[in-house]
């Protein structure tokens, strides 16, 4: 396998994600995080996540004990040492992501690609602060990962055509698809989402109709299986308004300010599934 160890950095939802879905597909990770607590929530996410996937696909296969142990949770960076492909999943945030990257750099083989998983920040900008700045790539993996058969590849500006011909045979090697599009703030897919569940929470506030009839019309009139709000909660609203704010900062455009009842959701914890009640309620 050419890539037998895979080093996945942030122990959220969806580094959480990335990593049942390598080990799924046979790869050896390293999944890292700065704290045990944050990697303890993590051992009980997987669990949960790797039940799930064993009860709705019965033909797969899919051993959880065995997917479990081929990921070793650590908080220590400097097993990345030993990774032939990293993917960093940590908080949209561009300070915590530039000590990720300057941290990470020193330690990481100069040979071994780095995948930004991204929604919103600019991989040109990533790669300012390594040294392989050709070897930075962009992947937005959506949620949850291992039911999601495509990945949108960012190219940024030093991104090499063979970086993007490594990211391919990664991905195929996860069971994906990817399409590559330019470093834009947003990518294609976040540029429009972020607009529209924003539009839809000022919808929400401006009192035009509740979340429930909001989510109702897109998915019966469009046939889209969740509505903007659900898929909001999905994702949750925190990383939501990050993507807003850095779309806000990128494009100085008025259109994309966020809406004042999604700060203040947040700033209530009301942030979708992951505190129980966002939109919607979960029990």
């Amino acid at each position: 396998m050419e890539f037998t160890m895979v080093g996945v950095v942030g122990a959220g939802v969806m580094g959480v994600g990335v990593a049942q879905n390598l080990a799924q597909r046979g790869h050896q990770v390293v999944l890292v995080d700065i704290s045990d607590e944050v990697l303890d929530n993590a051992r009980r996410e997987l669990r949960n996540s790797l039940r799930a996937y064993a009860l709705f696909n019965k033909g797969s296969g899919v051993d959880p004990a065995a997917v479990f142990e081929k990921i070793e949770f650590t908080t220590d960076y400097e097993l990345l040492a030993k990774a032939d492909f990293v993917v960093e999943n940590v908080t949209e945030d561009w300070g915590i992501k530039q000590q990720v990257y300057e941290r990470i750099d020193r330690i990481v083989r100069p040979d071994v690609v780095f995948a930004v998983n991204t929604s919103a920040i600019s991989i040109t900008r990533v790669g300012s602060v390594t040294t392989r700045p050709e070897r930075v790539i962009g992947m937005h993996f959506m949620n949850p990962v291992p039911m999601k058969p495509m990945v949108e590849v960012i190219r940024g500006h030093h991104t090499t055509p063979e970086t993007i011909d490594t990211a391919r045979r990664f991905l195929a090697g996860m069971g994906k698809e990817c399409i590559v599009v330019e470093d834009v703030p947003g990518f294609v897919s976040n540029r429009v989402l972020m607009l529209t569940i924003n539009e839809a929470a000022f919808l929400v506030q401006d009192g035009v109709a509740p979340a429930a009839d909001v989510d109702r019309i897109f998915q019966t009139c469009f046939d889209h299986k969740m509505g903007p709000l659900e898929t909001a909660d999905l994702i949750g609203l925190d990383t939501i308004l990050k993507s807003v704010e850095v779309l806000y900062e990128s494009f100085n455009d008025s259109k994309y300010r966020p809406a004042p009842l999604l700060k203040k959701m947040v700033a209530a914890g009301l942030l979708g599934r992951k505190s129980g009640e966002g939109f919607h309620k979960y029990h």
